[in-house]
């Protein structure tokens, strides 16, 4: 039996590349480059039309500071609630009443 290959990578996945590209204020060429890729190649990978092989996906990912992390998958909520925390810092303990585990502030203010 032949494994499926992906027709396109995840949304999230995509969107992350194209994120940290802008952010790093990198033009698809501009990241291509980096990695040895046309322009075009960056922008099928983007859109969901190029599937890219791992080398070249790796290659894309370190040259945006990102990695590749494999963890079990009944891990995958608390990998992806720490990748949200560390996204979302001003956002994480916002919610009045509520402080992280960790805190040492008392909840009686002394």
């Amino acid at each position: 039996m032949k494994p499926l290959r992906m027709r396109q990578l995840p949304d999230r996945l995509r969107a992350e590349i194209r994120e940290a590209r802008a952010a790093k204020g990198w033009s698809q060429l501009e990241l291509g480059e980096k990695v040895g890729l046309a322009q075009k190649h960056v922008s099928g990978i983007e859109t969901g039309k190029i599937v890219p092989r791992f080398d070249t996906m790796l290659d894309l990912l370190r040259a945006l500071d990102l990695d590749v992390v494999v963890v079990p998958r009944a891990l995958t909520p608390v990998v992806t609630s720490l990748t949200l925390d560390h996204r979302n810092r001003e956002f994480v303990g916002s919610n009045e009443g509520e402080r992280p585990l960790y805190s040492v502030e008392d909840d009686e203010g002394g």
